[in-house]
Parts: structure tokens; C-alpha cells; sequence
């Protein structure tokens, strides 16, 4: 179970930030082009927030799952002097979750705004900062922080 949870959780991670490109690629070009905000746009919206939820989903139960984590926790006080260990440990599970915070909090806002502009703009800078934490938190093979391959 443990090694299928890896691969879908490696795998779907593209799809967040596939979705997270194209959501703030629309939303930059509706703001700054003064378009309406079509149903296609608010189909991305909340396509973009379902898949990070449910990638969410698999990381949780990743979490809860990986012997990695749960040495972490068994040996916190030796562990933590280990920069991947505390990467995968607490930095990575707390830059996700903000950052499905952030994308969760810019979706619903974004809807309830009553100008197509603010809609965009909303959308454009909550999910552009989660993107960007994404970028940090997942474990490039090029990462300084914690690197695994581009999949599993």
C-alpha cells in the first residue's frame, strides 16, 4: 500500500500544478484583459481546488502510511538534526497544508466576489502564492532541500 500511495501522490502532484499554472495563467489574463469570468473559468477554479484536496487526501494518508515519518516521529529529539528526516517530517506536510489552505480559501472567496475583475484577481493571487510555495515544498530532484526523482 505504501509504495502505490508514493506513486499516486509523486504521480497526481503534476496535475496540482498543471491545474495550478493554467488556473493562474486564466486568471491573469482574464484580470489584466478585462474578460468576463465564464463558467469555463470558474470550472478551473474548482477543478484546481478538487484536485488539490484530493491530493491532500493522498498525502495525509501518505503520511500517516510512511515508515519515514513515523521514525521521525519515534526518534524526534535524533531525527530532527536530520535536515531530510525534518523536511518530510514537518516542513513539507506544514507548506502543503497552507498552501491547500490558501488555494481553498481563494476559490471560495473568489466566488462570492461580485465584479468578474475581483474574481480574477482573488484567484489570481491566492493561487499564485500557493504555487509557489508548491514549488518549494515538493522535493525537486534539483531541490536543495530534500530531492526525490520527477516520479515514482
Amino acid at each position: 500500500m505504501y509504495q502505490t500511495l508514493t506513486f499516486l501522490h509523486s504521480t497526481f502532484r503534476w496535475l496540482v500544478v498543471l491545474s495550478l499554472f493554467y488556473s493562474v495563467f486564466r486568471a491573469y489574463q482574464g484580470y489584466f484583459s478585462n474578460k468576463v469570468f465564464s463558467n469555463t473559468d470558474n470550472s478551473v477554479r474548482h477543478w484546481t481546488a478538487t484536485i488539490a484536496h484530493i491530493q491532500l487526501v493522498l498525502g495525509i494518508t501518505l503520511y500517516s502510511q510512511s515508515p519515514i515519518i513515523k521514525y521521525f516521529w519515534k526518534n524526534f529529539n535524533e531525527a530532527k538534526e536530520s535536515f531530510d528526516l525534518l523536511f518530510f517530517g514537518l516542513i513539507h506536510i506544514f507548506l502543503m497544508l497552507f498552501s491547500i489552505i490558501l488555494i481553498t480559501i481563494g476559490s471560495a472567496v473568489s466566488k462570492r466576489k461580485e465584479t468578474d475583475k475581483e474574481r480574477f484577481k482573488t484567484m489570481l493571487i491566492y493561487f499564485l502564492i500557493a504555487l509557489l510555495i508548491i514549488f518549494i515544498a515538493i522535493p525537486w530532484p534539483f531541490s536543495p532541500l530534500a530531492n526525490r526523482p520527477y516520479f515514482r
